[in-house]
């Protein structure tokens, strides 16, 4: 590769970089923040309705509106996510729970403070497991349906995928599985 083609490669990545920071801060600005829990929302053929969220989620502490960092943005505990981490190990070295299968994840919405994964592969919400089989990271969280096939792929949030040590820029496999 010539020097040339070296700047362009170079350029090229730092413009998908930024592009993909504005849209990530584009959609920060659209959030709004407010004290009362917010339920997340399962599309149906016609309608979007709300669905019950459980007590861990819905009380989960949602980011401060300034909030621009990974840090900022995550306010789960850090001993939630260690007794989240804890309880997936254990579970998975009992083989307790049922797997429904592998999904790409991509980062969900940042401000949605918890340990959840919206999944088609799921219709119900529920409590469940995630495992990286890259590292063998788990962690146990929320299962919340997401409208679509089961082939589509599923959304975590930020701080599932920081337990698990997924990299947030990038479209980690992960298996899905319910209690």
């Amino acid at each position: 590769m010539g020097a040339r083609e070296g700047r362009n490669l170079k350029c090229m990545r730092q413009g998908f970089l930024s592009i993909g920071l504005a849209v990530m801060a584009a959609g920060c600005a659209q959030i709004s923040v407010t004290d009362q829990p917010v339920a997340p929302e399962v599309s149906g053929s016609d309608q979007t309705r709300p669905v019950s969220r459980p007590e861990s989620v819905a009380t989960a502490v949602r980011p401060p509106a300034g909030a621009r960092t990974v840090e900022q943005f995550d306010t789960t505990s850090a001993e939630e996510k260690k007794a989240a981490a804890a309880a997936a190990q254990d579970a998975q070295a009992s083989g307790a729970g049922r797997l429904l299968g592998r999904t790409v994840a991509s980062l969900g919405d940042p401000a949605k403070p918890g340990l959840w994964i919206k999944t088609p592969l799921v219709r119900q919400p529920g409590k469940g497991r995630v495992v990286y089989p890259k590292n063998g990271k788990a962690v146990e969280l929320e299962l919340i349906p997401l409208d679509g096939p089961a082939t589509a792929g599923s959304r975590m949030s930020l701080a599932a995928l920081r337990v698990i040590e997924a990299p947030l820029t990038d479209l980690p496999e992960v298996e899905v599985y319910a209690e």
